[in-house]
């Protein structure tokens, strides 16, 4: 008989917790299965053998589970290593697991891929699939990956309601997205754009060098033409040498726990340029933003595209590893103008890669994207997006003249 463990890692995601009810209700379907298992908290779940029994968990409270963002089994953000890794296959054998999916982004296909080959190693009848999501949309030889279109569609309505202010009251505002070293989160902001002259008017991704005197210049010539400037900034924007400009203007530098700078998290990158606005423009009315974990998993901006097909790549995680016998990670590829497929790829195909916005989807300012990227993103934002309107300007002629 068959044990199945289901572990989520990293970031949460408004649709994470599809992934991990479509992984649990296709496992309990083969009658080989003798239980379901999740581990509490991800790989230090694992370690630490917190585990849930999934298998008495009644097919409505997960639906229910399922339709809830954020990550219903807890996660981590450990990043094993081989010692690491040695000591959850060392877990897992203990408790006879033959299956183990792991839901996450780059590290966590990586700690598949090893777990893997820590089993080939033992000769050990296990299969270790990964199952693909992050916010970033940097996972190799897929589409796009799940999460992202949600935070994506959360992106693009903030940006709509903060062109709505701005527009009312002008003046500057600077919000700085997640994006390490992928810009397609904050690309997602142009999608919030209907008229010509709507906000973001700028866009910075970390694919482009990020040149201060440059940023200002362009800053200027915005509220020169418009009267208002709305930006979009990815946290993870850097000099010609590739220092993070969060570093380069920061006194002080904050590291997490795997030692890389927080870039988005303090607030501190959308404070720094809007005081490099206001000393070197002289503009008084500037507001910075850091949207922060507010993108990750809001209940209010899920799309039913990105929520479809988190759940069927928990699915068919289940049904090739059942199936095929064999290792790997699910990939979302479309097809058409807008479905999807769904590949089983090898595990050292997308362990520890990343992907970054192709140059077709960036403009060649530098600070917008192009009509392929809309169209690109369209349709994962799913149905219901809202527009927002304008009252026509039929003036009323002066009688004073003033």
């Amino acid at each position: 008989m068959a044990k199945v463990l289901i572990a989520q890692g990293g970031g949460p995601t408004a649709v994470i917790n599809q992934s991990m009810v479509g992984a649990v209700l296709e496992a309990r379907k083969f009658t080989d299965v003798e239980l379901v298992y999740g581990a509490f908290h991800g790989v230090r779940g694992i370690i630490d053998e917190e585990f849930l029994d999934l298998t008495q968990e009644t097919t409505h409270n997960l639906e229910m589970v399922a339709e809830t963002p954020s990550s219903a089994l807890g996660s981590t953000r450990d990043k094993p290593d081989l010692d690491y890794c040695k000591e959850i296959f060392k877990v897992l054998k203990a408790h006879e697991i033959t299956y183990f999916f792991y839901i996450g982004g780059n590290d966590s296909s990586d700690t598949v891929r090893i777990v893997s080959e820590e089993a080939r190693k033992a000769d050990y009848p296990m299969r270790c699939v990964h199952i693909p999501k992050t916010i970033d949309n940097d996972l190799v030889e897929n589409d796009h990956t799940p999460g992202f279109p949600s935070a994506a569609r959360f992106v693009a309505q903030a940006f709509i309601g903060a062109n709505l202010d701005n527009y009312a009251l002008p003046g500057i505002y600077l919000a700085v997205v997640m994006g390490r070293h992928a810009g397609f989160l904050t690309a997602a902001s142009a999608l919030g754009k209907k008229f010509p002259d709507d906000g973001p008017h700028l866009i910075y991704v970390p694919e482009r060098v990020f040149e201060v005197d440059r940023f200002l210049e362009d800053v200027k010539a915005t509220m020169d033409r418009y009267g208002r400037c709305v930006i979009a900034v990815s946290e993870g924007i850097h000099d010609a040498e590739g220092e993070p400009i969060a570093t380069k203007l920061a006194k002080d530098v904050e590291k997490d726990a795997h030692g890389n700078v927080q870039l988005s998290g303090t607030g501190a990158l959308a404070d720094m340029l809007c005081d490099e606005i206001r000393d070197k423009l002289g503009v008084k009315r500037v507001r910075g933003d850091t949207f922060g974990y507010l993108q990750r998993a809001f209940i209010g901006c899920v799309s039913d595209v990105d929520q479809r097909e988190a759940r069927e790549v928990g699915e068919k995680a289940v049904q090739f590893a059942m199936w095929e016998g064999r290792d790997g990670s699910v990939a979302i590829k479309r097809t058409g103008f807008y479905s999807v497929d769904y590949d089983y790829v090898p595990l050292e195909a997308v362990a520890g890669k990343t992907k970054v916005m192709p140059d077709e989807f960036i403009d060649a300012s530098g600070t917008d994207v192009t009509d392929a990227f809309r169209m690109y993103l369209r349709p994962l934002l799913g149905s219901g997006m809202p527009d927002a309107y304008r009252l026509r300007k039929n003036k009323v002629s002066k009688v004073l003249g003033r």
